[in-house]
């Protein structure tokens, strides 16, 4: 798996990144047993070819790092599936909090297990839905970052992800080439959660095709009666 890591270490070096060789191996070792679970055990990814996952998993995910060149103390991955982008964070960002969150428990326990491989002190995994931790003063309002990747259109999405964060903290949703109209729709939904649009960065980094980031800061109180119950934000969004 490492001989396609080229374009990981000639995006690193653009950018001034530190990945060092034992992240690298941890890395490769990660596709591998995303690979082996996904073939035997459960859907993690549509994406198999070694070339194309490193592309499309580890690529997609470090485009977080030149982002943050000061990492979060504390991140929220939701719906993390087969852990991206959590886990590929978690091991670059070894000095962040990396909280997982997957409500399908065979996901989950890929997830544990690879926290458990490579003995990650810095991840915490949990098998719930985003609505009901928004409510758990556990996990309500406690993040840096919340992202979320290729789980809900933005209206959706900020119903999870802004109870999760503190303020002063952002949203990280990563998004395709054109997310204007999507951003658009989102307004009343970011503003009533306590919301407003940062910025949307322009990602172009060959091979991957481009994308952005947008980036939404909480700059006041997400109103108690959000998120509401489980399934209603995506049958009725904002």
């Amino acid at each position: 798996m490492i001989n396609h890591f080229g374009i990981i270490t000639d995006y690193a070096t653009k950018h001034k990144l530190t990945i060092t060789s034992t992240q690298y191996t941890q890395l490769a070792d990660y596709l591998t047993l995303l690979q082996e679970w996904n073939k035997d055990k459960v859907n993690l990814t549509a994406i198999v070819e070694p070339s194309e996952m490193v592309r499309k998993h580890l690529l997609d995910a470090l485009t977080y790092m030149p982002l943050n060149p000061k990492p979060p103390a504390r991140l929220i991955d939701v719906g993390s599936g087969g852990g991206i982008p959590g886990i590929v964070l978690a091991i670059v960002w070894p000095e962040t909090h990396v909280t997982l969150v997957e409500s399908v428990a065979k996901k989950t326990a890929f997830l544990v297990h690879v926290a458990s491989h490579f003995a990650l002190p810095n991840v915490h995994i949990v098998s719930e839905r985003a609505e009901t931790l928004g409510q758990d003063k556990q996990y309500r309002a406690q993040y840096d970052m919340a992202t979320a990747r290729a789980v809900a259109e933005l209206r959706v999405l900020v119903e999870y992800l802004l109870p999760l964060v503190r303020i002063g903290g952002k949203v990280y949703a990563p998004k395709g080439p054109t997310p204007h109209v999507e951003v658009e729709a989102a307004k009343t939904a970011i503003t009533t959660l306590g919301g407003h649009l940062h910025d949307i960065v322009n990602i172009n980094e060959p091979p991957l095709e481009p994308r952005t980031m947008v980036r939404i800061v909480k700059h006041r109180v997400t109103p108690g009666t959000y998120p509401r119950l489980a399934g209603t934000p995506s049958k009725k969004p904002l």
